[in-house]
């Protein structure tokens, strides 16, 4: 009796250990005690497959890992233990015979992994088919991400965020969804660029040096300045991961990415349509008296004449006839977004009138601006420049001045 009871001191002792409390056996194919350790067995199994290694001791470990490197040691020293666990032992964790994974990457992508571990990529039981498991590289591309520290010489960059927000806001600029399969590259990314990752505008100040990753791919460290005055030191293959991963991730479109004018068109080019500036020669008081700086500017995809023909009858018009002062023609260009830009961009001389219709209802008056024609000249060329959105019309001194 004295033997059967210094083995059960020491089972109490060995579920202590384990972070085990003793139970009344349950009806099943095990005893308690025996479910227990499994169950515990069967969490330092989960750590190993998902970290690749044995959990380890030391004060900078995680809690649970500490645990678990106990709890395996203990299992270790007992032969009852490993003779429970020996058919479940499929990792050779009981014998210390477990091999980790050698010159695997955690950089490394899906399709280096499988080949490097002999696995076939269409087999449809393979790893690239589990639900719920978040890759290495993919959580170490998000810590880089959130490790944010303060751009101290974010003054110099601001304004580079304002004039970016300013050309989406008009529509100068366009963003471009990041998806994975849309064929998008480490090259694609390039030093000035902005893009949007995290729901910020960001901007990819410098790249470093290229040079080879563990598995022998170009990489470079990048320095990413975000709109909120914050910073990141990023690896180019971190950030195109952590692009990947954001559902809302965007490239932001170059202004000049594409020409806006044409003034002689190619074989290749498409006209789109006519930007036209129009003076009324309606009898209206306001009008009259400021005839040479009040026109109409917009965009059309037809025939000028055969648009402005039933001028006198049209509240847009100012219920009058119409000359026509200039015209730019377009090519390979979006009508409606460029009509907005141009809106915008001289919102601040919008003229304010209210004409009547044939009907004697009264029509607030659209598309009029006070704004003479030099000007119009100018802003067409800065659009043609792809710099429009670097300035604004100051009413005030007449001229079109750096933002």
């Amino acid at each position: 009796m004295a033997e059967k009871k210094k083995i059960t001191e020491e089972d109490d002792a060995l579920l202590s250990d384990l972070g085990i409390e003793i139970e009344a056996k349950k009806p099943s194919g095990h005893a308690a005690i025996d479910e227990r350790i499994i169950a515990g067995f069967e969490e330092i199994q989960k750590f190993v497959e998902k970290t690749g290694r044995l959990p380890e001791h030391g004060e900078d470990k995680d809690i649970f890992e500490r645990l678990y490197a106990v709890r395996l040691d203990e299992i270790r020293k007992h032969e009852e233990c490993r003779s429970l666990l020996k058919n479940l032992d499929h990792q050779l964790l009981l014998d210390g015979d477990f091999k980790p994974a050698t010159n695997i990457s955690e950089d490394m992508g899906d399709d280096e992994l499988l080949a490097h571990l002999g696995l076939d990529q269409t087999d449809e039981n393979s790893i690239r088919n589990l639900k719920h498991v978040i890759p290495r590289a993919e959580k170490k591309a998000a810590e880089e991400i959130a490790n944010r520290t303060r751009c101290e010489d974010f003054g110099q960059f601001k304004p580079l965020f304002d004039a970016v927000t300013k050309d989406l806001e008009i529509g100068y600029r366009n963003t471009v969804h990041f998806k994975k399969d849309a064929g998008f590259t480490k090259t694609t990314l390039k030093e000035g660029q902005f893009i949007i990752i995290g729901g910020l505008i960001s901007y990819i100040a410098e790249i470093g040096e290229t040079f080879k990753a563990p598995n022998g791919e170009d990489d470079a460290r990048l320095r990413v300045v975000y709109a909120n005055g914050t910073e990141s030191n990023i690896l180019l293959r971190s950030l195109i991961r952590a692009m990947y991963k954001d559902e809302t991730s965007r490239f932001i479109t170059d202004p000049n990415s594409g020409p806006l004018f044409s003034g002689e068109n190619s074989e290749d080019d498409l006209d789109s349509g006519t930007v036209y500036v129009l003076r009324s020669l309606s009898d209206h008081p306001l009008v009259k008296e400021n005839r040479n700086v009040v026109h109409k500017i917009g965009v059309t995809g037809g025939d000028i004449k055969k648009r402005f023909a039933i001028a006198k009858h049209d509240p847009t018009f100012l219920m009058a006839n119409v000359e026509i002062i200039a015209t730019y023609k377009l090519a390979n260009i979006n009508r409606a977004k460029l009509e907005k830009i141009i809106h915008r961009f001289f919102g601040t001389a919008k003229l304010d009138i209210e004409m009547k219709d044939r009907f004697g209802k009264a029509v607030k008056a659209q598309e009029w601006f006070l704004v003479p024609i030099f000007i119009i000249d100018e802003m067409v060329e800065k659009i043609k420049e792809g710099t429009v959105g670097d300035y604004y019309y100051d009413p005030s001194s007449v001229t079109l001045k750096k933002c």
